[in-house]
């Protein structure tokens, strides 16, 4: 059963290629950190914030087109971890289908965020206690 997330907290550095973001359990106490590129990082930072771009950037890109094809974005699932990567699946529902787009989680949490209003985010169980047990 996926875990109810929610963005904690971002950390952008000037000096490293890794940012970081920090998902928490929406009732728990758990945390799930993931490394991301500054690019992914920067344009969550800017949807949190709230700061507008003249033009759409690409993840802006992304929720229009799909949008526009009358697709609805229901939601995102951290649902693997294979090879010390994680995958992730943006939900997008079309004529009452269910569909599941591949993504890397920082694309994919981006997405969400881009979203009005933000979509939820899930991490399946399994990653969480694999992440647990890393540690």
């Amino acid at each position: 059963m996926p875990v109810a997330m929610e963005l904690s907290r971002i950390i952008i550095s000037e000096i490293n290629d890794s940012q970081v973001i920090y998902l928490k359990e929406v009732e728990g106490t758990r945390t799930f950190p993931i490394l991301i590129g500054i690019f992914e990082a920067t344009s969550i930072d800017r949807r949190v914030k709230h700061i507008e771009t003249p033009r759409p950037l690409t993840h802006d890109l992304l929720v229009q087109s799909v949008e526009a094809l009358g697709g609805e974005f229901q939601d995102v699932v951290i649902s693997a971890l294979k090879d010390h990567t994680y995958y992730a699946q943006l939900r997008v529902r079309q004529e009452g289908e269910l569909i599941e787009i591949d993504a890397r989680p920082s694309d994919a949490i981006a997405v969400a965020v881009t979203c009005d209003p933000p979509l939820p985010i899930y991490v399946a169980e399994d990653v969480l206690t694999d992440l647990a047990n890393e540690e």
